[in-house]
């Protein structure tokens, strides 16, 4: 790698896996408190008359959660959150160029669209497979309303969740819908991950862009609504699944048929627009920090390796 400048060095595995895991992690503590609203209008109405507290719009849940269940309230379940992105980004977005390199047939210029499809889903259908129990507690916490300051909470914290859980439902308990995880998944992937990989490297090829700021902004933007306009039914029927008791549903089918019948076809698309807020503002945030961390841990790496 002598002579070769830091931007122009190809990023190694290991450095996008670590640098995918960091920026998802910085993306979730900024926009954490959309993805709580989000799981609050999803699972509202699931249970008629047993909840108390209603939500209308973005802005209005968090301010009710605020207002009911303290300042903190719109941050519960962010450990898990973290713990889940640590390990759910890294492998979904830091072995995506790896996999796809993998599935391109020897001597080809460019991974079709097919191609970048299928690494989509694998490296999808890979993380939830990992990661899956931290997904089920983050939701769990996220979904759990305790009013006023003394309220009682049902898990003491993030490791008593996980202890819990596998106590009271068993081991599958922490993997509950991890079908439709994978489905949703694979789908967000996909939409996320080939989305922006097709529309950076048009925007690279008409030399309207380079790869800096604008390119990445632009290019997660659009990954971000595409992926909340396909992903949002099936996130909305993982939502509801993980959190209900057992008994409730006997299958995610079920769940979403049961959802039809009581709610409607609207019902799979409740939280859309904290979706979207939190998708495009995740996308946006993510992508550009993973791609200047790339950078920085490139950097380094040379300057480590360099004799001088």
């Amino acid at each position: 790698m002598v002579g070769l400048q830091p931007p122009e060095v190809p990023p190694t595995t290991v450095v996008k896996f670590l640098g995918a895991g960091a920026a998802a992690c910085f993306a979730d503590l900024l926009t954490f408190p959309l993805d709580t609203a989000k799981v609050r209008l999803q699972i509202q109405g699931e249970n008629p008359g047993a909840q108390s507290v209603q939500y209308r719009g973005v802005l209005g849940t968090i301010l009710t959660m605020v207002r009911t269940e303290g300042p903190r309230s719109p941050y519960s379940g962010l450990v898990a959150g973290l713990h889940r992105q640590m390990s759910f980004a890294s492998i979904r977005i830091g072995l995506y160029d790896s996999v796809k390199q993998f599935y391109t047939p020897k001597g080809a210029d460019h991974s079709s669209v097919a191609i970048r499809i299928l690494a989509g889903c694998t490296t999808g259908a890979m993380a939830v497979t990992c990661a899956q129990p931290t997904d089920v507690v983050k939701v769990r916490f996220q979904a759990m309303i305790r009013l006023g300051t003394g309220g009682e909470r049902k898990y003491k914290g993030t490791m008593d969740a996980y202890r819990t859980i596998a106590r009271e439902e068993g081991i599958g308990g922490l993997w509950k819908g991890t079908w439709p995880n994978i489905t949703r998944n694979a789908i967000v992937n996909c939409a996320e991950m080939v989305t922006y990989d097709i529309i950076k490297e048009k925007l690279l090829d008409s030399r309207l862009f380079t790869d800096n700021f604008p390119c990445h902004f632009v290019s997660a933007f659009g990954a971000g609504f595409c992926a909340t306009v396909v992903a949002s039914p099936v996130d909305v029927v993982k939502t509801r699944y993980m959190n209900a008791p057992p008994g409730r549903y006997r299958s995610p089918l079920h769940c979403m048929l049961k959802m039809v019948a009581q709610e409607g076809p609207t019902a799979f698309y409740k939280g859309f627009m904290p979706s979207f807020l939190r998708l495009g503002a995740w996308n946006v945030m993510m992508f550009v920090t993973y791609e200047q961390l790339k950078r920085v841990l490139m950097k380094v790496q040379v300057l480590r390796e360099s004799p001088f």
